[in-house]
Parts: C-alpha cells; structure tokens; sequence
C-alpha cells in the first residue's frame, strides 16, 4: 500500500451534488509548475416548504461555494455565465484557497468548499434544484436532544468525515478532515439520542445547509442517519 493511502477502515465516503444557478460568471486563473486553471464559482440552490401559518410555500436559497481545477475549468466553465446551470459532483473539502487546510478555531474552521471532480454547464433557465450530500463519518460530540416550542424533535451533534482524494496536479494523496456540525429532526432525533455516543460511525444522506448567522456556517441537514456501531 502507498504510504500516503490512508487504510481502508479509517477511510470515509463523501459525496456532494449540486445543480443549480452559476451566481457570477466564472474568475478563472492559471498557475504554474504544471500550468493549469482554476476557478472558484457560487451555485446557488434553492428548496421550497409550506408554512403552515400562512398556507404559502416559502423560498430558501443557499449559497454554495464550489473550487474547480485543470481541464474541468476549460471543458465547462470558459463561455459560463451568471445563471447558467451548473451541474457537480464532488467532495467536502477544508482546504481554503491560497491558505492551505483549516485549522480548529479560526474564522475558516468551518469554511468548507465543494471541491468539483465532474462539472457540466448548461444554458441559462429554471430547473428544479438539486442539494445532496452522502457521507460516512463518525460522531465526535454526544448527540444532545432539543424539544422546540412547536413541540418538534431537533438533534444537534457534529461529525468527522476523513476522506482521501489523489490531486493529478501534485501527484500524490490529499487526506481531508472535514468537521461538520449536523441537524436532524423527528423520529431519528430521538433514536439517536437514545442509542448515538460520540465515536459512534453512521452513514449519512442530507443537504448542506447554512445558519443565517453573519459567517454563514455550513452544517449537514440529514434527512436519513444510519447508525453503524
């Protein structure tokens, strides 16, 4: 095995897919030693709920900050523009552009990006949305239980997902450790919350979601919890 693989049973999936709205058009730059493009775009997606005071459907937009390299900028992104539709997969990634990996703590700990491995464009229009994340990780808090005024079940915990990908551009294997807080509502809250204990792993499928706080802190909103020990 290569001394940078990380071994299988420490490893963790993690799956991002996005379609929704290019915000901008495309900043694409070039680097050096091999020279190769990079471009860093915000998609925007969007989901619908029925406010049960009003009887409306309501709108919530999220923001999603995507890094996308080598021949994947040129293949899709050189005629992109602002409302284009943007199709991704990819992985949840702390490495900030031109600071390197996040540390604990600081203002970026929780400034995780989609790093793109595919990427497609399509023309200008309004398409159902698509927000979708799929992840094996492991509990790193006690799942703590809160009962809301509306008498709802919401579960707050954090998870660790440690995944591994290969970067072509420095040939060798990048290990990413993404730290992410998690919600989860009703009936699975309250499993979890009985049987869940920090180092506990799961099998997680969601949306990335983000707090309407000033820094926008990203978080998984789990639609289904698998719990694996």
């Amino acid at each position: 095995m290569h001394k940078d693989i990380m071994p299988v049973q420490e490893r963790h999936l993690c799956a991002v897919t996005l379609l929704g709205n290019l915000v901008a058009k495309p900043d694409i730059r070039y680097r050096a030693n091999p020279v190769s493009a990079i471009a860093e775009i915000t998609i925007a997606t969007r989901s619908k709920w029925l406010d049960k005071k009003t009887k409306q459907y309501k709108e919530w937009a999220s923001f999603h900050h995507v890094k996308v390299e080598g021949d994947l900028v040129e293949q899709s992104l050189l005629n992109a523009d602002k409302g284009d539709i943007i199709l991704v997969q990819g992985y949840l990634s702390n490495i900030i552009p031109n600071k390197g990996p996040a540390k604990s703590g600081t203002a970026n700990s929780n400034a995780c990006l989609v790093h793109a491995n595919f990427i497609q464009k399509y023309s200008k229009a309004y398409t159902q949305t698509i927000n979708q994340i799929f992840c094996s990780a492991k509990f790193t808090a006690d799942p703590q239980l809160i009962t809301t005024q509306n008498n709802k079940k919401l579960l707050q915990t954090s998870i660790a997902i440690n995944h591994q990908t290969y970067s072509m551009a420095k040939q060798c294997w990048q290990s990413h450790k993404v730290e992410q807080e998690m919600q989860v509502w009703g009936k699975q809250a309250q499993y979890l919350a009985e049987h869940a204990k920090a180092g506990d792993a799961v099998m997680v499928e969601g949306k990335l979601s983000y707090l309407t706080t000033a820094d926008k802190t990203q978080f998984i909103e789990a639609k289904s919890v698998h719990l694996l020990s």
